[in-house]
């Protein structure tokens, strides 16, 4: 029997124009708004592998508590959130250029600069770095390593500023627009992480353009799933010692199913419930240490979806 409190799929058929991704179901109103809701599935290895209760809330929120620290900054793509999963927002022509900001030397992917770092590269994304680094030492200011967007499919590759000009990617002013949001809006979280005790590592942002051609904020911004976060008073001993600094582990899921089989050629083994609901409680712990409140679940409706379709009714 499935979890009362747990999104596992959110069709609404009322709603018009679904488009259903890996993580959010969206419905485009006839009026240029786009109805967004998080549910609380979890993708990896290009499928989904399980849903963590309140997953979906809690990022909303988390984005939410955001997108109103820095709205001072740049627009986003936010009109109003009818319910705690869900974000109504202005339906954008997403940027085809993923703004990725890192302010230490980290990472594990193929496009990550400690990656390319430790193979010996210093030239990167039209940066230079200087020999001598540790891995997850802070850089000196923070860098834009921007990647493409691979909306068919394909694998993000990484991009200089001049590549994205040249290749028509952006124009120069698009380029100046969203290099520039994107670096304040990293200042700002980086502060307000530094007053509760955390530090923000790195971060990726989307931008679009909406029918006027304003550059907006869209998706997420500054979440657990978009960002990295560690935690400040043991940050100079995990360097000293050459560890991963602590942080907000999400990919324990991920970690757990890579220990029993390659999970892209193997068939996936059921994830046990106590590993789901402890990443449950690390969501929640995110959320309470990022925005310094306690994470309160709404509880109303006989399901989250029953909730969920009582607070759209007035789009139906």
């Amino acid at each position: 029997m499935s979890d009362p409190r747990v999104l596992s799929d959110a069709f609404i058929p009322e709603l018009p124009t679904r488009y259903s991704g890996k993580v959010r179901e969206n419905y485009d109103l006839p009026d240029g708004r786009r109805i967004i809701i998080a549910t609380d599935r979890v993708s990896a290895f290009d499928t989904i592998l399980t849903s963590i209760p309140f997953k979906g809330e809690i990022l909303t929120q988390i984005a939410r508590y955001w997108f109103e620290e820095t709205a001072d900054i740049c627009p986003n793509h936010v009109l109003e959130y009818p319910d705690p999963n869900v974000v109504v927002g202005t339906r954008l022509e997403i940027l085809p250029v993923e703004i990725v900001v890192r302010g230490y030397l980290a990472g594990t992917t193929s496009t990550s600069i400690l990656t390319k770092y430790r193979n010996g590269e210093r030239d990167m994304y039209g940066t230079v770095l200087p020999d001598g680094l540790r891995a997850n030492e802070k850089l000196r200011e923070a860098i834009i390593t921007p990647t493409s967007k691979a909306f068919d499919g394909g694998h993000d590759e990484p991009l200089s500023e001049a590549e994205i000009i040249k290749q028509g990617l952006l124009t120069p002013a698009q380029w100046h627009t969203v290099s520039s949001y994107a670096l304040r809006l990293f200042a700002r979280g980086q502060t307000r992480a530094a007053e509760r005790g955390l530090i923000l590592a790195d971060t990726k942002y989307e931008f679009g353009v909406d029918k006027d051609g304003t550059i907006v904020l869209a998706d997420e911004i500054h979440t657990p799933d978009s960002s990295r976060y560690w935690i400040a008073s043991t940050y100079e001993q995990a360097l000293e010692n050459g560890t991963r600094p602590d942080s907000f582990d999400k990919d324990f899921i991920r970690s757990w199913v890579s220990a029993r089989c390659d999970p892209y050629k193997e068939p996936i083994p059921k994830i046990p419930d106590e590993i789901v609901n402890q990443a449950s409680r690390v969501y929640a712990q995110a959320y309470e240490a990022i925005t310094g409140k306690k994470f309160l679940p709404d509880l109303s409706g006989d399901t989250v979806l029953d909730r969920i379709r009582g607070n759209l009714k007035r789009y139906f």
